[in-house]
């Protein structure tokens, strides 16, 4: 019996020991595999749950102090998008989505055990643009103009929003090597911005509409996961 508790003190000494290691270096590199997170909303899209897949699409370093590390991230994601707006047989819009984001925070440790949870809370800058065309598909009203589809001429559209963000972040690490961890996130983004929503229609006419807004919204990030590099040992 008091060899099973002395081994059992051994490994609960050792992985104690090892999962400090972390704290020893002066900075990690980290790299986002995958995240599945909600996008802002455009126009009026009628799936204003709109969640994205994406992949290798951001990083961070931080500059790590014991329990404390100093993140500065970025991400990247462009790629088509198609959705309804304003309902889910009113307009068919089609087109290309750009989204970026920097920003810098702060990331405490809770525990020193091998599985690490952590918290952090990041501020930072994001822009989201979506460039394409709006198609009326309601049948009721394309009947209504008399003249098919060419009664209603299609919309280039310009959708843009810039702003703040604020965003608490749950996350868990794991350390198969001192150098290397890694790591499972979720979130929930406050996204504050400035919009700009650019309609011009696709005829003689050219008619031009403009909309502006100041807008908030919550955006929720179920999981982001990826691995980070440690470099230079402390000690």
């Amino acid at each position: 019996m008091k060899q099973i508790l002395l081994i059992f003190s051994f490994i609960t000494l050792s992985l104690t020991v090892f999962s400090q290691q972390n704290g020893d270096y002066n900075y990690s590199i980290v790299v986002r595999g995958f995240s599945y997170a909600q996008m802002p909303k455009i126009l009026n899209q009628s799936n204003s749950n709109n969640y994205l897949k994406a992949y290798f699409n951001g990083g961070m370093i931080k500059f790590n102090d014991n329990q404390f590390s100093y993140r500065i991230s970025g991400n990247y994601l462009t790629r088509s998008d198609e959705f309804f707006n304003n309902c889910n047989n009113c307009e068919l819009v089609k087109g290309n989505l750009k989204d970026y984001a920097f920003k810098l925070g702060f990331e405490k440790n809770l525990t020193y055990t091998a599985v690490q949870p952590y918290f952090a809370i990041d501020l930072g800058y994001r822009y989201n643009r979506f460039t394409g065309n709006s198609v009326v598909v309601n049948t009721d009203k394309l009947a209504a103009g008399g003249q098919g589809a060419a009664a209603i001429p299609a919309s280039s559209i310009i959708a843009t929003k810039e702003g703040f963000t604020i965003t608490p972040v749950l996350g868990i690490k794991f350390s198969p090597v001192k150098q290397i961890s890694i790591f499972a996130e979720t979130n929930l983004e406050f996204f504050y911005s400035y919009e700009r929503q650019d309609a011009v229609t696709q005829d003689a006419a050219n008619t031009r509409t403009l909309s502006k807004y100041n807008k908030g919204e919550y955006l929720i990030n179920p999981v982001s996961v990826g691995i980070q590099f440690h470099f230079v040992n402390k000690n």
